[in-house]
This record gives structure tokens, C-alpha cells and sequence, in this order.
């Protein structure tokens, strides 16, 4: 099964970064970033020391519902180039991490039989072992600390 890693919609992301309000309808905080784990969701690359981010409420579906997360994210402050969708980890994802894999049927509900908890080096395989199953549409990649939602996995 091949896949693909999806970053967040470049229209979203630039209205934010326009000043608009984030998933509880708050400004985004603006910040400074140290360089030490600052991953922006929308070119799935660090936010370098010395560079203004976004720190605001992320929640990754169109609709509000039970299963309709909402959670911390960052993003560049400035506007950055989207990452193009592709079948390798990001590589800010260092090889030490931790990550849920989490699959979500058509309706966007969790799927329960369609979760694990692995390092880095074992996303592409355990995804594509997911997305095999006829009952999940796509997956979320989440931080395993903190399930903070890094982007989404899907069939290529």
C-alpha cells in the first residue's frame, strides 16, 4: 500500500497567518522559538531559533462532532511554502520519536481497531499496514507525549 503525508490546507494556514482567528475562534499566541521542538504543521519543518510562530487551537475536520479533536499546533508566523504530499516521513521527525497512528472511517469517527503507538522508523510501514483495512479512510499522525496532531496519512 503506498501512502502519502498531507500537510495542513495552505488556504487555512494563510488565514491564520493573516490574523485570523484559530478552532475556538481566539487569535493565535505569537511567540519566539527557541529552535528546539517547534515543528510548523503547514511546511512540516522546524521553526528555526530566532523565528516568530503560532501557537493556537487546531481541529482537523470540517465538522464538529464527538470524535472532532482539537488540540495545540504551531505554525510558522510568516508564510511558508506548503510541504508537497509524499511517501517519506517528514524529516524534521527525527528517529527517536514517538507517534500514534490514529485511523478514522468515512463518517471521520475513530476507528478503535485502527491505532498504535510507534517509533519513526516504523510509521511508513505500520500506515500502510492500516490503510490496507477497508474500514479506515485515513489516519492522523500524533504526537505520543502530548497528541498534538501533526498531519494527516493517506492512500497515494
Amino acid at each position: 500500500m503506498a501512502i502519502r503525508f498531507v500537510a495542513l490546507n495552505t488556504d487555512q494556514v494563510r488565514a491564520i497567518q493573516r490574523g485570523g482567528p484559530d478552532a475556538y475562534d481566539n487569535l493565535p499566541e505569537k511567540a519566539v522559538s527557541d529552535g528546539q521542538g517547534v515543528p510548523c504543521r503547514h511546511c512540516l519543518k522546524p521553526v528555526e531559533a530566532g523565528e516568530d510562530y503560532l501557537i493556537l487551537a487546531h481541529r482537523p475536520f470540517e465538522t464538529e462532532q464527538p470524535y472532532a479533536e482539537t488540540g495545540p499546533i504551531f505554525l510558522h508566523a510568516h508564510e511558508c511554502e506548503r510541504a508537497a504530499s509524499g511517501a517519506n516521513v517528514p524529516a524534521m521527525y527525527g528517529p527517536d520519536r514517538r507517534f500514534i497512528l490514529r485511523g478514522y472511517r468515512d463518517n471521520h469517527w475513530i476507528n478503535y481497531e485502527a491505532a498504535q503507538v510507534v517509533n519513526t522508523g516504523a510509521i511508513p510501514a505500520a500506515a500502510a499496514a492500516m490503510l490496507d483495512r477497508d474500514d479506515v479512510a485515513y489516519l492522523h499522525m500524533r504526537s505520543a507525549e502530548f497528541n498534538c496532531y501533526h498531519c494527516r496519512i493517506e492512500r497515494a
